[in-house]
């Protein structure tokens, strides 16, 4: 492979990870509307693209070996394929969150703890995934930073939404039986999935300051 088919091979790379974190986010952004309205068809269309976010996961990842074992990369370019190999994988399990989401969505709409905002976490959870993506797109050591710091903000939402979830289930009537643990289960299980979705966003944002700086003070 000639050097210049090489840096059109890296470039595509980056070009398809982005690709790959729009998809992705776009899911994660159905499967909040899904949960928020109780829409069924836009649940289902999530559930359903999960085939297609794995077949883009492996194929890039093939990429990602095919780089590394043809060319034998050094310094930066090792770090970027290496970077864009993780980050693949953390895409893939939002992705895969994404789809937990828009299956809850099918069950029962959330009565428990109305006072619980699942969309606001929703939201701040997708500006972190989007600002992780942008901070790769643009190589911003600073903006990985930041993604990190916010992750902070949005542990403490999904932690006083969870204990509002169980001091709700502490003060309901025993009477309401599996209904009720059914729908505690359904809502803590989302809190965690949207935190869960938030520490990939992390993970995204320190493998790019890795790949950018070397630096590994995020990972």
């Amino acid at each position: 492979m000639s050097r210049e088919s090489y840096r059109e091979r890296l470039t595509a790379l980056r070009d398809d990870v982005l690709s790959l974190a729009e998809f992705v986010t776009d899911r994660l952004r159905d499967a909040l509307e899904a949960l928020d309205a109780h829409d069924e068809q836009t649940a289902r269309r999530v559930i359903e693209s999960d085939d297609e976010v794995n077949e883009l996961y492996l194929e890039l990842e093939s990429d990602c070996v095919d780089l590394l074992a043809l060319q034998q990369p050094v310094a930066g370019d090792l770090r970027l394929i290496v970077a864009s190999f993780k980050i693949l994988t953390d895409l893939e399990r939002i992705g895969d969150l994404a789809v937990n989401l828009a299956e809850y969505a099918l069950d029962a709409a959330y009565t428990l703890a109305p006072e619980v905002d699942v969309r606001q976490i929703g939201d701040a959870v997708v500006d972190s995934v989007e600002a992780a993506t942008a901070a790769f797109a643009e190589e911003d050591a600073a903006a990985c930073a930041a993604v990190d710091e916010k992750d902070n903000e949005i542990d403490t939402l999904c932690e006083a939404a969870s204990e509002t979830v169980v001091r709700t289930l502490v003060t309901r009537d025993a009477d309401d039986g599996d209904e009720l643990l059914s729908e505690v289960s359904r809502l803590l299980l989302t809190i965690r999935d949207l935190e869960r979705v938030g520490d990939h966003a992390v993970n995204v944002a320190a493998r790019t300051l890795f790949a950018v700086e070397n630096n590994d003070s995020l990972l």
